[in-house]
């Protein structure tokens, strides 16, 4: 009697995120305190388990050590870039057309062969709010370790060129990275100042709008797209607002760890399906990647809320140490309900 009770007890000790199971209610309410479980996780599409990012999503699903069941069913019927579940086989040939961009790709390579730098600043049919950007360094000091940009581009939601130019570092170049960037001196000898890409880039974001009145809704200013964001906008000596900052390295779901970045090497592989960085880097392939990890993690489609974050005012008392007793008594499910994500879902943006 007293072993069936501790059985019920432990399964409604159960986390009906993550399925953790905890000795007492008390325990299992203060997970749910610091887990930010929501439905922007990346979930199961088999047995409904929320995980803190794909990379985990994808542990559970093709492991190491996989759950069983929900690698079965992956196998046959799962899509190894987006980890959603089909119906069937003639389901998942039908959607890995839209989801892989391998033949895309083969496009993209001819089209950046054909590329030539554009400094002027083109915004004549750029479609949409959101623009990606990359940047390619060269180095300076003694040592060839100090980053400096020496090329720069920006593209629109279409992949359509902005503005793509070399740059003049201010300080000398002591390696040029050729094998990298493929740079060499005489693309900087007469190239754009720094000065001049920073102000025509600032001005380009920001849109008319000052930096200090920039809002993050209703705004002229513009989504900023890219892999390693801080690093970029420092070289370039750009001021941005972190509310308009889409960095694929830092999206929790992007992420392999809480506090590890994945490289976007990495992730254009495992999400998109193709490959990049090979050889000599161009910062267009770079932008496309980035753009495209963007729109597809914006295309989600997740329950709307009105207030989505923890830390929205409406929600800041949600888990409340006041309010012990009261979550003692609510079933995991509803716990989970009323949770939110501690970051800011790229899917909101399309709403």
């Amino acid at each position: 009697m007293e072993s069936r009770y501790e059985t019920s007890e432990n399964l409604r000790n159960k986390c009906a995120g993550c399925y953790r199971q905890f000795n007492k209610m008390e325990h299992l309410v203060e997970h749910m305190r610091t887990s930010y479980h929501s439905n922007h996780e990346p979930v199961c599409g088999i047995c409904k388990k929320h995980c803190r990012s794909f990379e985990s999503l994808r542990e559970h699903l093709i492991g190491p050590l996989p759950k069983a069941e929900c690698e079965k069913v992956f196998k046959e019927q799962g899509c190894e870039l987006c980890l959603n579940i089909l119906d069937n086989r003639y389901a998942i040939r039908l959607h890995q057309q839209t989801c892989q961009f391998t033949r895309q790709n083969n496009d993209l390579l001819r089209r950046m062969a054909s590329l030539g730098i554009q400094d002027d600043l083109r915004t004549d049919n750029c479609r949409g709010k959101a623009v990606a950007l990359a940047c390619k360094m060269v180095g300076g000091g003694s040592d060839g370790s100090l980053n400096l940009c020496a090329r720069v581009c920006l593209i629109d939601e279409d992949e359509k060129i902005i503005f793509h130019t070399y740059v003049r570092p201010q300080l000398p170049v002591t390696n040029y990275r050729y094998e990298t960037t493929g740079i060499r001196p005489e693309h900087l000898r007469d190239a754009m100042p720094l000065k001049q890409v920073q102000r025509k880039i600032q001005d380009y974001l920001c849109n008319g709008e000052p930096i200090w009145q920039i809002r993050f809704r209703g705004g002229k200013s513009r989504i900023l797209v890219g892999h390693g964001l801080d690093h970029d906008l420092k070289c370039l000596e750009v001021e941005y607002p972190t509310l308009l900052i889409r960095d694929t390295a830092k999206y929790p779901p992007l992420m392999k760890t809480s506090k590890l970045s994945n490289s976007l090497k990495y992730i254009t592989k495992a999400h998109l399906g193709y490959d990049i960085q090979t050889g000599v880097q161009d910062p267009y392939e770079d932008c496309v990647a980035t753009m495209r990890l963007y729109v597809k993690m914006r295309s989600q489609i997740h329950k709307v809320e009105d207030y989505p974050l923890a830390s929205d005012p409406q929600n800041r008392n949600t888990f409340a140490s006041s309010r012990q007793n009261e979550l003692e008594r609510m079933t995991p499910e509803k716990m989970l309900e009323i949770s939110r994500s501690d970051y800011y879902c790229w899917c909101v943006d399309s709403k």
